[in-house]
C-alpha cells in the first residue's frame, strides 16, 4: 500500500487536496443545518417572526444546496483520479508482467498474475475512489457532529462518548481478524482462475474424453473453496455494521432518557434534543460509511500487498558487463574423458571465435537440485542449421530458452557471436531471433497481424514470409471466402495451418538466428521438406536451431546435437550419428528402418 500511496498518487496530490477542501466544506454545510433547526426552533420561533423564519429558512437552503453541489464536484474528481491512477497501476503491472523472467512467471504463476492485474487492480480503485468520497466527509461529520453535540449540550454528549471508545475496539477488532482472510479470498480466487482458464483452452479435449462431469466435479471443489473464504471474510467483516448500530442505538436511547429528564429539568430545549438526534443520525450514517470504507481498505491492502510483489521483483537477469560475467568453466579434470575428447575435436573444427553460437560447459537446473541440463558444449557457425532431437523432457526447450535468455545458465557461459549474452541488452538480443515456441500463440487478429505483431513490416515482406512458411494459399482462400481474421488461439485454423502461421512470423523480419521448437510437428512430410528447402534458398544466412521429434526434420541439418536426461549423447551429422550414437541409431530404426551403413 505505501508504493501506491507514495509513488502513484503522488502526481493527484494537487488535485486530491482540492477535493478534500471541497468536501470539507461541504461536509460543514451538512452540519450547520441541525444546528441552524435547532436555533429556529428554540429561538426565532419564539420570537414570531415570519421574516426571521424564512431568512434562516433560506439559509438552510442554500447550506443544503451548497452541500449537494460540493459533493457531487468532490466525488466527480475522485473518480476521476482513481481511474486515472489505477490506468497507470495497471500499465505498470502488465509492462512489468511482461518482463519477468521465465522462473518468475512461473513462480507466481499465469492465474494469479491475471487475478492481480483484474481483482486486485479493481479493490485498489475502489479504495482510492472511496477514501476520497468517505475518507473525509465520514470523518468530518464524525467529529464535527460530536464536536456541535458539545456546543449544544455537553451532557448528552458525554452518553455518545461513552460509546466512542467501544466502537474503535470493535472496528479495530474485526479488521484485524478481516484482513488475512481476504489475503486468503485472493489465493484461491488464483487457483479458481487457474481452473476455468484451463478448461476453456481445453473443452474440445474435454469433450472429446468424455470427462465433462469430472471437471465439474473438480469445479464444483474450488467454487466451494472461493465462496467459503470469501463467506468467511464477509461474515467477520458483516459483524461491524450490526455491532456499530446496536452500540449507536444504544447510546441514542440514552440520549433520549437523558435529554427527557433535562427538558423536564428545564436544563435543556427541544430544540436542542431533535438537533441532537439529527446529529446522532449523521453520526451513525459516518460510522457506519467508516465501516463500509474499512471493509474496502481491508480488501485494498491485501491486493495492493500482492500488486507490489510483482512490482517489487527484482532483474534476475539483469544487464552483466564483460568483465562481471564469471569465466570459470568446469575442470577438464571433472570431466568424463568421453566429453573432454568430444570438446577437443570440436575445438579443432571451429574455435570459439567462428562460432556464431557457443554452448560452453552449459549446465541448468529449474529447482537448483537436480541439472535439467548438464555440461553442454556445442558450436554452430553463421548460416549453419543445428537439428536438436531427443526423447521428451531430455532438454531440448530449455537450451533454446537458455539461448534467448528467458533464463540464466547456472554453469557456464552461452555465447552469440563471441559475446555472452548476459552481455546484451534484452531488445537488442531477442531482436536477433525469430522464434515459434511449442504450443505458441495465435491472436484474435487478422492473419497479416499475427505475423507483424507490431513489427515494422510491409505487407510484401508478410506475403513473402507467409509464402516461404508454405502459407500463402490457404491465407489467399481465407480472405477470399469468410476473410482473415483469425479466433483466439486460432480456433478457426488446423494445427497444420497454425505453424504455418507461426512459422511465418518468425520468418518474416529474415532473424539472424531462427528457433524453431518442433514446429513442423503438424505439417505432412511433403510441406515440411518445401519449407526446409525454402529455408536452405532464402535463409542461407540465418543461423538455425531447429528442434524436432522426427529425424527427417533433422536429417539433413549441418549438426545434430542428441540429447537424453538432459545430457549431450551424439553430436554430428546424420550418417555420423548413425555410425556413432546407439540412441540416435535406435531413433532412426523406428521412425524410418534405417540402420545406418
Amino acid at each position: 500500500m505505501k508504493r501506491i500511496i507514495t509513488c502513484y498518487l503522488r502526481p493527484y496530490y494537487g488535485r486530491m487536496t482540492v477535493g478534500f477542501l471541497i468536501k470539507f466544506l461541504g461536509a460543514v454545510m451538512d452540519l450547520f443545518i441541525p444546528w441552524i433547526l435547532a436555533y429556529v426552533i428554540d429561538s426565532v420561533i419564539p420570537v414570531g417572526s415570519m421574516r426571521l423564519i424564512f431568512v434562516w429558512g433560506g439559509v438552510m437552503l442554500v447550506c443544503s444546496l451548497l452541500a449537494v453541489s460540493f459533493n457531487i464536484i468532490t466525488n466527480r474528481m475522485a473518480s476521476r483520479v482513481a481511474s486515472d491512477a489505477t490506468q497507470i497501476i495497471r500499465h505498470d503491472l502488465f509492462a512489468k508482467t511482461m518482463y519477468l523472467s521465465a522462473k518468475q512467471t512461473d513462480a507466481l504463476t499465469r492465474p494469479s498474475l491475471i487475478s492481480r492485474l483484474t481483482t486486485d487492480t479493481y479493490n485498489v480503485n475502489q479504495m482510492i475512489g472511496r477514501v476520497q468520497r468517505l475518507g473525509v466527509r465520514a470523518p468530518i461529520l464524525l467529529v464535527g457532529g460530536v464536536m456541535f453535540t458539545m456546543s449544544l449540550d455537553p451532557v448528552l454528549s458525554s452518553v455518545l462518548l461513552l460509546v466512542m471508545p467501544v466502537l474503535a475496539v470493535v472496528m479495530v477488532t474485526v479488521s484485524r481478524k478481516g484482513m488475512p482472510l481476504y489475503r486468503k479470498l485472493q489465493s484461491s480466487v488464483d487457483d479458481f482462475v487457474c481452473l476455468v482458464r484451463e478448461d476453456i483452452a481445453g473443452i474440445r479435449v474435454i469433450k472429446a474424453l468424455s470427462k465433462m462431469d469430472y471437471e465439474k466435479e473438480k469445479f464444483d471443489r474450488i467454487n466451494k473453496m472461493v465462496v467459503t473464504c470469501e463467506r468467511n471474510a464477509e461474515r467477520t467483516m458483516a459483524v461491524l455494521n450490526p455491532v456499530m448500530n446496536m452500540l449507536l442505538n444504544l447510546g441514542l436511547v440514552g440520549v433520549i432518557i437523558v435529554g427527557a429528564f433535562r427538558v423536564n429539568a428545564g436544563t435543556s430545549e427541544v430544540g436542542k434534543i431533535l438537533a441532537f438526534m439529527t446529529y446522532f443520525t449523521i453520526i451513525l450514517n459516518a460510522m457506519m460509511s467508516i465501516s463500509r470504507m474499512f471493509v474496502i481498505i481491508n480488501k485494498a491492502v491485501a491486493s495492493a500487498a500482492r500488486i507490489d510483489q510483482v512490482l517489487s521483483c527484482e532483474d534476475d537477469l539483469a544487464l552483466l558487463e564483460d568483465r562481471e560475467i564469471p569465466q570459470d568453466d568446469l575442470a577438464r579434470e571433472e570431466m568424463p574423458q568421453e566429453t573432454i575428447l568430444q570438446e577437443d575435436i570440436l575445438q579443432e573444427e571451429m574455435p570459439h571465435e567462428e562460432a556464431e553460437i557457443l554452448f560452453d560447459h552449459v549446465t541448468f537446473s529449474y529447482n537448483k537440485k537436480e541439472p535439467n541440463l548438464k555440461n553442454i558444449s556445442f558450436a554452430v557457425k553463421k548460416g549453419e542449421m543445428l537439428g536438436i532431437i531427443g526423447s521428451t523432457g531430455s532438454g531440448k526447450t530449455t537450451l533454446a530458452s537458455l539461448l534467448m535468455r528467458l533464463m540464466d545458465v547456472d554453469e557456464g557461459r552461452v555465447l552469440i557471436g563471441g559475446r555472452d549474452v548476459r552481455s546484451f541488452e534484452k531488445t537488442e538480443l531477442r531482436s536477433r531471433f525469430g522464434v515459434v515456441f511449442q504450443n505458441d500463440t495465435i491472436f484474435e487478429d487478422t492473419i497479416y497481424e499475427n505475423v507483424r505483431m507490431g513489427r515494422p513490416l510491409e505487407r510484401e515482406e508478410i506475403v513473402q514470409a507467409l509464402r516461404f512458411a508454405q502459407a500463402e494459399e490457404f491465407t489467399r482462400e481465407k480472405e477470399q471466402n469468410e476473410g482473415a481474421m483469425l479466433d483466439i488461439r486460432g480456433a478457426n485454423l488446423s494445427g497444420g495451418q497454425k505453424q504455418r502461421v507461426l512459422i511465418a512470423r518468425a520468418l518474416a523480419a529474415r532473424p539472424e538466428i531462427l528457433i524453431l521448437d518442433d514446429s513442423s510437428s503438424a505439417l505432412d512430410y511433403r510441406t515440411d521438406a518445401m519449407l526446409r528447402r525454402q529455408l536452405k534458398e532464402n535463409f542461407s544466412d540465418t543461423t538455425t536451431i531447429l528442434i524436432a521429434q522426427r529425424i527427417s526434420s533433422v536429417m539433413h541439418a549441418d549438426h545434430i546435437l542428441v540429447l537424453e536426461d538432459g545430457e549431450m549423447i551424439g553430436y554430428g551429422t546424420h550418417q555420423e550419428l548413425l555410425r556413432d550414437c546407439a540412441v540416435y541409431r535406435e531413433i532412426s530404426r523406428s521412425q524410418t528402418g534405417d540402420m545406418g551403413g
